[in-house]
């Protein structure tokens, strides 16, 4: 039986992680950590038993100190982090306090309960990184490996690149079983509306401005949470210590696709079942109008990376992960999840940083 300490867990990532684990693993006890800041939400862990949350700031060092001892904690799953690259060129200090410095302070709190004491406890830390860390990729690049260098683009990319830094330092100095997988846009339930996916759905709902930066032709590579919760769990099961995995999607779209994607998926809803006109009558399906007649093209953002795409060989070879949701039907399925969860997302748009850039342009990453 393991004893795992999730940070970030009441997050869009880290309680999908935390909701896999409880079905995958029901005998391991499960402590979340989370300083439910405005992405982190108790109802995200609404439907879960058994998950002991305590909030607190990963930067409380002796907290965690006190949590991986009294607790018996031998695996430390880090997903706590400030995530979103538009907040990052607004709030940089913001981005750097909570992805280094706090990284830094797991980090020192792990090795002094796993490592300065003696015990010679088994253990694993394991660190989630993002594909943001190498930068952009030019036409006829192959995709990132995991030895690819690092040419963050933005002030959230260089301090993710400084907590994996820090994570590999602290294999090679002081021996702690270390791993990080570094993956690519997420997307799935439970995702704050700030990021693509929702943000589009849920504008498209409330018939506000789509908009899309530049041409729209940046690239992503798409990953459904649940692949991802397969690969973080291969990773921390499989992995060996001191490694890196690229955990990947294997769905290169452009923005402008994946835009006009959703609007389709609402399009449709809207067109088999009628009663969601009175549910959502400010959306143009409402109406019998195209959803994608909201789409506006806005300047691009400064530093945008172009193109992003993941090697996935190493990962596919020693922990046996590919993924398996096609982006199609799991981006339907996203889609109609936020239809039929409005009483989640609707509280949100009151939130001080989200009920104004609610018509922003936003990037999925």
């Amino acid at each position: 039986m393991a004893e795992l300490l999730i940070t970030g867990g009441a997050g869009f990532i880290g309680s999908n992680f935390a909701r896999y684990w409880r079905h995958s693993y029901p005998a391991d006890r499960v402590t979340i950590l989370d300083a439910l800041s405005y992405a982190g939400n108790r109802s995200n862990l609404a439907d879960l038993s058994g998950i002991d949350l305590i909030v607190g700031d990963i930067r409380d060092t002796a907290l965690v100190e006190r949590l991986l001892r009294a607790r018996e904690i031998d695996t430390l799953v880090h997903f706590a982090a400030e995530s979103h690259v538009d907040r990052s060129i607004s709030h940089p200090d913001l981005f750097v306090s909570t992805n280094v410095v706090g990284t830094h302070s797991l980090l020192e709190a792990a090795r002094r309960v796993w490592i300065a004491d003696g015990t010679g406890q088994p253990h694993r830390f394991h660190h989630i990184s993002t594909d943001e860390v190498f930068g952009s990729l030019r036409p006829h690049d192959p995709p990132f490996s995991e030895r690819s260098p690092y040419r963050p683009s933005s002030p959230y990319s260089a301090s993710k690149a400084s907590a994996d830094h820090l994570v590999q330092a602290y294999h090679r100095t002081y021996d702690l079983q270390a791993t990080i997988s570094i993956c690519s846009n997420n997307y799935g339930p439970h995702q704050f509306p700030e990021k693509l996916i929702p943000f589009f759905v849920i504008n498209g709902l409330e018939g506000r401005p789509l908009p899309i930066y530049g041409d729209g032709l940046n690239v992503r590579d798409w990953l459904h949470v649940e692949d991802h919760c397969r690969g973080i769990d291969a990773a921390i099961c499989l992995g060996r210590a001191g490694e890196t995995y690229n955990i990947g999607g294997g769905q290169k779209l452009p923005n402008l696709l994946v835009v006009d994607a959703i609007c389709a998926s609402i399009d449709q809803a809207f067109a088999s079942a009628p009663q969601m006109a009175q549910r959502f009558p400010k959306a143009p399906a409402a109406h019998g109008l195209p959803s994608a007649s909201l789409r506006t093209f806005v300047p691009d953002r400064p530093g945008h990376d172009r193109h992003y795409a993941l090697d996935c060989t190493k990962a596919e070879a020693e922990l046996g992960y590919s993924a398996r949701r096609d982006f199609a039907d799991g981006l339907v399925e996203t889609v109609h999840w936020y239809l039929n969860n409005a009483d989640w997302w609707l509280p949100l748009r009151g939130c001080a940083e989200v009920s104004g850039p609610v018509t922003f342009p936003v990037s999925p990453g």
